[in-house]
């Protein structure tokens, strides 16, 4: 049986993450067949609590996550923010390697083990980054849309923010197989989860404070801009970059995957998945 002290530490380790994550890369692809509309509807179907607790991880977001990002930002030289994002991203290769591998993406599998080992051994502890194989990100919820396991609905968590039910269960299951979180209960390291996941919330956040800025003075309802622009990018990061985007302000940090087959990754995907007209209007 799972310990309160597990399940708490669980919870408060994904939370700074998803939160910051769910802020981050956006791109809106094309609009040209209106039914998508309806199908974001039908795919929202608690939109009223989805709404109030946006709100809720907005205000969060403005008094605690942006202002810690805008100091840190400020505060450290580039090259320094530029090692601790190196850092974050080594210490993640295992279970990106993990994913390509039940993805069945062997040479992406070969190109984390690659980055990781030549960055820990070479670019001290992974504070630089040696390699230079631009490996991206592959989480458990790419996988399960691989395999043919439906998004489920749109849901906004406390704290947690913008998800759906794939990606929060795929969350939660990462928590368990993540090799650097396996070494770190071994070692009896405490709280390790949750102060991975606030730098890596900070290091997100203080990425995408302008463009995000933007994003939400532009937008008639910020509410339906982001839960489009989230679906968006979890569909390119399935696609791994093969769906066409056209670009709002970017706030990218992972998109630059190798090309696999779209055949491989679940029917969901296989109808045209394109915003109106209608919908790239309001995102704008």
């Amino acid at each position: 049986m799972i310990s309160l002290k597990l399940k708490s530490t669980l919870v408060k380790g994904c939370m700074a993450v998803v939160l910051a994550s769910s802020l981050g890369a956006c791109a809106t692809p094309p609009g040209e067949d209106s039914a998508n509309v309806t199908y974001t509807e039908v795919s929202d179907p608690i939109e009223p609590l989805n709404r109030y607790f946006f709100d809720v991880n907005n205000a969060i977001d403005a008094v605690a996550l942006k202002p810690i990002s805008h100091i840190y930002r400020d505060a450290l030289p580039q090259g320094v923010q530029d090692s601790v994002s190196n850092f974050l991203h080594n210490l993640s290769q295992p279970i990106y390697f993990l994913n390509n591998i039940a993805q069945g993406d062997l040479d992406g599998a070969g190109d984390n083990m690659g980055s990781f080992f030549t960055n820990t051994f070479l670019g001290i502890g992974g504070l630089f980054d040696v390699a230079k194989l631009n490996t991206e990100k592959e989480d458990l919820g790419q996988t399960m849309a691989v395999w043919g396991i439906p998004e489920g609905p749109y849901l906004v968590l406390p704290i947690l923010g913008p998800n759906t039910t794939r990606e929060a269960i795929g969350i939660v299951g990462e928590y368990f197989i993540d090799p650097a979180n396996l070494v770190a209960r071994n070692q009896d390291v405490d709280y390790f989860s949750i102060y991975r996941g606030a730098a890596n919330a900070i290091d997100f956040r203080s990425k995408s404070i302008e463009s995000l800025d933007e994003i939400e003075k532009n937008s008639i309802d910020f509410y339906a801009t982001v839960r489009s622009l989230y679906r968006q990018n979890r569909k390119n990061m399935i696609l791994d970059g093969e769906a066409e985007m056209t670009p709002l302000p970017d706030i990218s940090f992972e998109m630059e995957d190798d090309q696999p087959k779209e055949s491989n990754v679940s029917l969901l995907f296989e109808e045209d998945d394109s915003t109106s007209k209608e919908a790239t209007s309001t995102a704008n």
